[in-house]
């Protein structure tokens, strides 16, 4: 005569019996002259494994819960940022469209510009620039961003860099990006004061891109050192961009497939304004973080 003992346990611990209701008890019997698959396995035993188990998975359940929630809340505070950042520099400097005085739109590019050389008169004197033959260098707005054309004719003209310059093309819904080398066409014209880029196609910022003639597309190991635009950095050395991600994913690409000693140096540069003293930027796993950050006044 087999003895048999009976187990207690709820449908919280055996899913399979959920039918009889959350609170129900059912009755489990376990003969104890047989294995379950070659082990012996005790009623305690049981309900032990049955309860780790659920408890593994109810854990499992609330970490994904908690990364879900604490990836959207980093994802509010950037848009809470990036419509701060934003009005500032629209008061700062107001585009020409805007109803502010032409005398104060002035004043605004005169400031714009001054900001903009010191912080390239900084990155000119970096020995990772001196060092760097080519430059991954991005084509600026026409307002409202540290403006690039200076640097861009120094570079070209004067210190002889390879330059590679973005590429986003006309489908914004891929969020993707190149980087084109263009030096093979800077010879900035016989025209004083004409560069390259003047004659190029412009995109929906109007900033002006290579055409998709020029099939010179940047490749990983091609850029000793990227300069990065943003909307705003801190003394972290974080970056908070636009919010299309189209830098991330560039540099993602790029630096994946090549060794350590050949991944490109992120600088990131940005006006005063755009530079947080105080506050720090949200970052997320994608978010690259620069190798430094120069502002008109500081390196960092």
């Amino acid at each position: 005569m087999h003895h048999t003992k009976i187990l207690l346990f709820s449908s919280f611990c055996n899913p399979s019996l959920q039918n009889f209701g959350s609170s129900a008890l059912s009755r489990v019997k376990i003969n104890h002259s047989k294995n379950i698959r070659g082990v012996h396995l005790r009623p305690y035993h049981y309900r032990q494994s049955c309860i780790s188990f659920t408890s593994t998975r109810l854990h499992t359940k609330i970490s994904m819960s908690d990364s879900t929630k604490n990836i959207t809340d980093i994802r509010k505070q950037k848009q809470l940022l990036r419509k701060q950042i934003r009005s500032r520099i629209r008061s700062v400097y107001p585009s020409p469209s805007s109803s502010t005085s032409d005398d104060d739109i002035n004043a605004a590019k005169m400031r714009l510009t001054s900001q903009s050389n010191q912080v390239f008169d900084q990155l000119f004197k970096l020995p990772q620039y001196e060092a760097a033959s080519s430059i991954g260098f991005f084509l600026s707005m026409p307002f409202g961003e540290i403006q690039t054309r200076d640097a861009i004719q120094r570079m070209v003209n004067e210190d002889g860099k390879t330059l590679y310059v973005p590429r986003v093309g006309m489908n914004f819904e891929l969020c993707d990006m190149d980087l084109v080398r263009c030096d093979s066409n800077c010879d900035s014209s016989n025209l004083e004061g004409k560069l390259f880029y003047d004659n190029f196609p412009t995109n929906r910022w109007n900033i002006p891109e290579p055409p998709t003639t020029n099939s010179n597309v940047a490749t990983p190991g091609d850029i000793d050192l990227l300069i990065v635009p943003g909307l705003a950095f801190d003394c972290n050395l974080h970056r908070l961009g636009q919010g299309k991600g189209y830098y991330d994913r560039f540099i993602a690409k790029m630096n994946a497939a090549t060794d350590t000693e050949k991944k490109m140096l992120l600088v990131g540069v940005c006006l005063e304004e755009q530079f947080l003293k105080d506050g720090t930027i949200p970052i997320s796993d994608h978010d690259f973080i620069m190798d430094m950050v120069l502002t008109p006044s500081e390196k960092f």
